[in-house]
């Protein structure tokens, strides 16, 4: 999603400016977006929720699926209008993140690659002062909470990944008379899920992890969405079908 991730500093930002989003154009290209588990019971009714292995740090993390092939979002329309009534937070927020510093300390980092980053128009992200601006305070307040869904999230997935939860799933897709194959991603084996002890069980719904676990499951019947969305974008109708395929 980030093209080109840097810290926000005043010598390199001063007389930078933030325009007002009026639309999602931005995210036109994004056919997965990072989710977390507060998110997952009102995205579950838009878009298939599943997980990806992050190998670099050696953790899984959740997604949505807004495309089913790589540069299509299918919920964004030539308008740059999003056609869903929940938008996911990582494409609420940009084009600001948190990252971590060597210090262990997070700093606010701005995409420099993008459009709503300019000179001419907008509101300033630093005071005559040098000192952040207003826009750059809220933005400090949001990431904020957002890192603390982040830590739950994480934790989540762990405790996910330490059971023996994921399990990769393949889908077979056939659209326009073409079968195209989609790996990859992982969901919770929910046969595995039934199995596990009652202690465990009661542990996960102590820490708040049934709501989470459950509308992951159910929001998987929305990649049928996305396959009707597709076939309305190609214009076609043909018989068009998707086949999951656990491992």
């Amino acid at each position: 999603m980030f093209k080109k991730l840097v810290p926000l500093q005043y010598d390199l930002h001063k007389d930078k400016k933030i325009k007002n989003i009026k639309g999602f154009g931005f995210a036109k290209e994004f056919h997965v977006a990072s989710i977390m588990t507060h998110e997952f019971v009102r995205a579950a009714a838009i878009y298939p929720i599943v997980f990806i292995e992050d190998k670099k740090n050696d953790q899984f993390k959740p997604v949505v699926l807004l495309g089913l092939k790589s540069g299509e979002n299918l919920f964004v329309d030539e308008d740059g209008k999003w056609s869903a009534s929940y938008i996911p937070a990582i494409v609420r927020r940009y084009p600001f993140a948190l990252a971590k510093a060597k210090d262990e300390q997070y700093l606010i980092c701005v995409d420099e690659e993008n459009d709503i980053l300019n000179e001419e128009d907008g509101v300033a992200l630093f005071n005559e002062d040098g000192k952040p601006s207003d826009a750059v305070e809220n933005v400090k307040k949001y990431l904020g909470e957002l890192h603390q869904m982040e830590l739950f999230t994480t934790e989540f997935c762990k405790t996910m990944a330490q059971n023996n939860l994921f399990a990769p799933m393949n889908m077979r897709v056939r659209q326009n008379n073409k079968n195209q194959s989609i790996s990859g991603s992982y969901v919770i084996n929910e046969e595995r899920l039934n199995s596990l002890s009652k202690e465990k069980f009661f542990d996960f719904q102590q820490k708040r992890y049934l709501p989470a676990i459950y509308a992951h499951l159910t929001s998987l019947a929305q990649i049928e969405r996305l396959l009707s969305l597709s076939g309305e974008k190609s214009d076609e109708t043909p018989q068009d079908s998707v086949e999951r395929i656990l491992g």
